[in-house]
């Protein structure tokens, strides 16, 4: 936005043209139809509850309406000053429908959830919680800005909804945080992201990029020296650069062609598409630098970046400022200097104003303190009235929920970003990343997906379409101490290559690598010193143990290499052996010593065993061979070579036993990694009370219990038995005599009471019978002087009282 000097505008009020441009400019624009993408489509808007809002929202103090007058007031001299440009964001109407100042929608609140502390969980969690709804049409300012709580609670809002969220959380943090009113690219306003690439993707190949630095020592042996030409190697160094230099031209022109394929076709409301983001301004926690906050996405940008083409005002909760620099080419030449009132025009004379105007010669003190004096006097300032908005609140279920619906979806160029919310999906995925080889999306090449709260400790998994590779990664926790395990399929003796935590492992295995014929195993820290360990099968055949026939695959070669043990001389100390199994033999090499360039060496030829025909066969000395490096030392006795071959046979046993508890191991990793996807348990903690249904059944056997204790509290007081044990003088414990006098005096006393209640009964009885008694007398006496209506009235109650004298029969039978 450009604004011009006030002296300028009396000039461009004559230039005709100019407007008639700007007229055809607005009846063009209402011609032009924007088509909202299927995730942007809009909604009917939940209707409020003007009942449940407080007095705020629908009315306006007096403080307040004296704040729309004056913005009504600016409205009106901005629009005199500089009627080519734009109208203002100034008091639009709440969901109440009720006028409101801009900077009295935001309210500072600082959120008690550890993310929330800095900016960049701010941005993320308002980019994750809420939905957009597009400006419409996109080149007019909104009509409504509903509340930051409102917003929250229906989760939906638009570009200006958003920057109110974000603008409050910021300035509860601690930020200088303000809301921008300006235009953008149709990508940023649209939240289109599928020209860029994923966050994610740029994350890994940096950290894919980035090489180890190499240590510098100061005393290092010199290389040996190069006796190759330096010609030659000028000459092949001078082909390689320019073999590179073709290549990345043709990358750069083929990059080049491909951006213009992706280009997307001119935008014709470029430079007039309205967005709202946030400004950051540095100082306030020890920010260095200005910059740009997108609501939509949660990314920070330069105040430089192109995607922002122009910014008309901006506000915080104290004040609003206009700009007055020109915006032609972008933000990039904007200075950000709130107290420069060549470049920004405020709306309330505040400490910033009084500040800058206060700037010119210098004065006496006397002179200074009268003008001081006199401008307390004259001038009283007028404050932002507070936020009529209440506190603002996300309850923790909210705020693990996180995404509208509990899932939100990405898309980046040849990639698509799915976030759930945990526990939400049964396997516990949080997020899934599918790359795709073409622009359409439509053929996969890498599926990568993020677990939490797994009961198997499963955190990563990635899988390339391509090859059908599947690459596991899991958290420390698990018994079989797996890391990470990547195959192509779970089925036993197949390729596969599977990483420990050695460090909680007793063999201290780091490594398996599984192939149909091989296996290699690395170790670490170990006390035998063992550390590579590479097996080589045979074909299967059909195994008899213990009168069940399996297959199994034949041990051909291993090999074992050993680290140096210090506590052994180099030429005792085994670097390596080999057991041969096919060909019967069995190689050791030895350390190499410091001074030798040859390491010593045995090899032994293992004698027959027995069969059925034949004898075992005796050893000799021909089946050892060797090397011996130092030659005055003493040649092996024949019984020392014997009492060697011994052992070895004997480890030969034990290495076959743990290449067998090996592929077992295989084997029921495998079979538990089936299970466990197959029926997926997630780990709940102890304090999600929700979830959790151990702590639950605990809280309801709690309240069980407590109402238990006070049903027997009342069951207490009511005791029949309380008055007798009170006469005894003992409450608790009774012996047997005090028992039976207890149960007595009991059973006489409700003895006593039954007998009472008879003659009660009784009692009752014979009176009724004497007044209807009294009754009849009564009747004959005075039968002959007695009117229609006196009988009809004694009748009735003679019949009344047969039926009272009945029912105390029938109870009188009853209670005896």
């Amino acid at each position: 936005m450009e604004v011009l000097p006030e002296a300028d505008c009396e000039e461009d009020a004559t230039i005709t043209d100019d407007e008639e441009g700007v007229r055809e400019l607005k009846s063009g624009l209402s011609n032009i139809r924007i088509t909202p993408t299927v995730t942007h489509i809009a909604k009917p808007r939940p209707q409020v509850d003007l009942s449940k809002c407080p007095s705020s929202y629908k009315e306006n103090s007096s403080q307040e309406k004296l704040m729309l007058a004056m913005a009504e007031n600016f409205r009106q001299q901005y629009a005199l000053l500089y009627p080519d440009n734009k109208a203002l964001l100034l008091c639009p109407v709440n969901e109440c429908g009720v006028q409101k100042f801009v900077s009295t929608t935001l309210r500072s609140t600082l959120l008690p959830y550890p993310e929330l502390y800095d900016w960049k969980g701010c941005a993320s969690f308002v980019s994750d919680y809420l939905s957009l709804e597009l400006l419409d049409p996109p080149f007019e300012l909104p009509k409504q800005l509903s509340s930051p709580t409102w917003v929250l609670q229906t989760q939906r809002g638009t570009c200006f909804d958003f920057s109110s969220v974000l603008c409050s959380l910021l300035l509860g943090a601690g930020y200088k945080a303000y809301c921008v009113s300006g235009y953008a690219t149709k990508e940023m306003c649209l939240l289109d992201q599928s020209r860029q690439e994923c966050p994610l993707l740029q994350t890994q190949i940096q950290g894919k990029t980035e090489e180890p630095k190499k240590t510098l020592r100061k005393y290092s042996v010199k290389p040996p020296r190069d006796l190759h030409s330096s010609f030659e190697k000028r000459q092949e160094e001078k082909r390689h650069t320019e073999a590179k230099e073709a290549a990345l031209k043709e990358q750069l022109e083929a990059e080049r062609l491909q951006k213009e394929k992706e280009r997307p076709p001119p935008d014709p409301l470029l430079g007039l598409r309205v967005h709202s983001w946030v400004l950051v301004l540095s100082g306030n926690r020890e920010e260095p630098e200005n910059f740009f906050i997108d609501p939509l996405t949660g990314k920070s940008y330069s105040t430089t970046n192109e995607n922002f083409l122009g910014i008309e005002s901006v506000w915080n909760h104290q004040n609003y400022w206009v700009n007055k620099q020109d915006c032609t080419f972008g933000c990039g030449e904007m200075t950000f200097d709130m107290g420069d009132l060549s470049k920004w025009e405020y709306m309330l004379c505040g400490l910033t104003s009084q500040s800058m105007s206060n700037i010119s010669e210098p004065k006496t003190l006397q002179e200074a303190e009268d003008e001081e004096e006199e401008e307390m006097d004259e001038l009283k300032v007028f404050e932002m009235p507070p936020s009529w908005v209440t506190k603002i609140d996300i309850s923790p279920p909210d705020m693990e929920m996180r995404f509208p619906g509990g899932m939100k979806v990405v898309q980046y160029r040849k990639a698509k970003l799915e976030k759930f919310a945990p526990y939400l999906l049964k396997d516990g995925l949080v997020t899934k990343l599918s790359i795709y080889k073409d622009l359409d999306c439509t053929q996969p090449s890498t599926i990568k997906e993020w677990f939490s709260h797994r009961g198997d400790c499963l955190d990563e998994r990635e899988l390339h379409t391509d090859s059908n590779v599947t690459s596991e990664h899991f958290r420390p926790g698990r018994r079989d101490a797996l890391r990470c395990h990547r195959y192509v399929t779970l089925v036993p003796e197949t390729e596969r290559q599977m990483d420990f935590y050695s460090h909680t492992r007793t063999d201290g295995l780091a490594r398996r690598l599984e192939e149909p014929f091989e296996m290699t195993e690395t170790f670490e820290d170990r006390t035998d010193f063992l550390f590579y360990r590479h097996v080589v099968y045979g074909k299967q055949v059909k195994v008899i143990w213990a009168g069940e026939a399996f297959e199994q695959r034949p041990l051909r070669r291993v090999e074992e290499r050993f680290h140096r043990d210090p506590s052994k001389p180099a030429s005792k100390d085994v670097a390596e052996r080999v057991f041969m199994m096919s060909d019967r033999r069995i190689q050791v090499t030895y350390h190499l010593e410091e001074d030798r360039i040859i390491p010593a060496w045995l090899n032994f030829m293992k004698p027959k065993e027995a069969a059925d025909s034949q004898k075992a066969q005796a050893f000799t000395p021909q089946m050892v061979s060797g090397f011996q490096v130092d030659r005055s030392a003493k040649p092996y006795k024949n019984l020392q070579l014997y009492e060697m071959l011994v052992e070895l046979m004997k480890d030969e046993e034990n290495v076959e036993l743990r290449i067998r508890d090996s592929e077992k191991a295989v084997k029921s990793i495998l079979s538990l990694r089936k299970k466990e996807e197959s029926n997926t348990d997630l780990l709940i903690s102890i304090y999600n009370t929700m979830r959790n249904k151990m702590a639950h059944w605990h809280m309801e056997e709690k309240e069980r219990m407590a109402k238990e204790k006070k049903q027997r509290q009342k069951e207490k007081e009511l005791d029949l038995l309380a008055p007798f044990q009170a006469r005894l003088g003992q409450t608790e414990a009774l012996t047997d005599q005090e028992a039976l006098q207890l149960k007595t005096d009991c059973l006489t006393e409700f003895k006593e009471l039954l007998n009472n209640k008879t003659s009660r009964i009784k009692r009752r009885i014979e009176k009724e019978m004497e007044e209807l008694q009294k009754k009849q007398q009564w009747y004959q006496k005075s039968q002959l002087t007695l009117t229609a209506k006196d009988e009809d009235d004694y009748h009735a109650y003679c019949s009344e009282a047969m039926f009272w004298i009945h029912i105390l029969k029938m109870r009188l039978r009853r209670h005896i």
